[in-house]
């Protein structure tokens, strides 16, 4: 992994700014900080700001694995082309076989999970996500989280920061998600930056020159081959981005 913000790594970063680029990220832990309490995640003033006049200069999205209106309520105004939740499940598809889906799981791990301090399951209707954040005993909520997960048939279990994410079988992911977008915002590149394993379904597409991943933060089993190196530095990298647009006025056919 290389430091996009590095000095001999910026002429790829005006490449992608200059072009027809899409500019997606996640929300937790790249657009806002990773708190102990989720219902507090906020971006900062700063970023807010940022994100902002950004979102004036490209075609922008947020991919999250929130549930589509719980980023929304968070963006304070911001306004994005799309606004994606559940891991690429809203808006694009909303499958009833999905809700039953995970309507039975968290029946089946409610009992299972049942008595385990700390462990929380969130119901986001189309997935769910099993935080272990305030438990005490992380190595064991985790381990009792991979058993009781292992017997939801079909489940794609995706490790995160303290949390199981949890997704129906035939889902989509990020990764197809920002593919969709690209293309039905008539973008040529996207350039996209996260910080968490959800992310790799983006940085593990193979798209030369038309895809540019960036990790928060350094990680040997990343596919990203660029990373910032820490939440904090995605003001940075806005900027950077907005100055750039800035230099290169109006790209044409650009999506406005």
């Amino acid at each position: 992994m290389r430091p996009i913000l590095a000095s001999e790594n910026r002429s790829l970063l005006r490449q992608y700014a200059w072009s027809k680029v899409l500019l997606a990220f996640d929300f937790d832990g790249t657009l806002a900080p990773i708190v102990a309490d989720r219902d507090r995640a906020r971006m900062r003033d700063s970023t807010h700001r940022l994100l902002k006049l950004v979102a004036s200069l490209y075609p922008c999205i947020v991919v999250s694995g929130r549930a589509r209106a719980d980023v929304l309520r968070r963006l304070d105004g911001v306004r994005l082309r799309l606004v994606i939740g559940n891991h690429g499940l809203e808006p694009m598809r909303a499958s009833g076989d999905f809700v039953r889906t995970v309507r039975r799981w968290v029946a089946m791990l409610s009992a299972r999970l049942r008595g385990l301090p700390g462990v929380d399951i969130e119901d986001k209707r189309l997935s769910l996500a099993i935080h272990y954040r305030r438990s005490r005993r992380k190595k064991q909520a985790l381990a009792a989280i991979r058993e009781a997960s292992a017997e939801l048939a079909g489940a794609r279990a995706i490790e995160g920061k303290l949390v199981v994410n949890l997704l129906p079988p035939n889902a989509p992911h990020k990764g197809l998600a920002v593919q969709r977008a690209r293309d039905s915002l008539c973008c040529d590149t996207a350039l996209y930056v996260g910080d968490d394993d959800t992310d790799e379904d983006v940085f593990s597409l193979k798209e030369p020159g038309q895809l540019l991943g960036i990790r928060v933060g350094v990680s040997s089993e990343s596919s990203a081959p660029y990373f910032i190196r820490g939440q904090a530095q995605i003001d940075t990298l806005l900027l950077e981005l907005a100055r750039l647009r800035a230099k290169s006025g109006p790209v044409q056919g650009a999506a406005p």
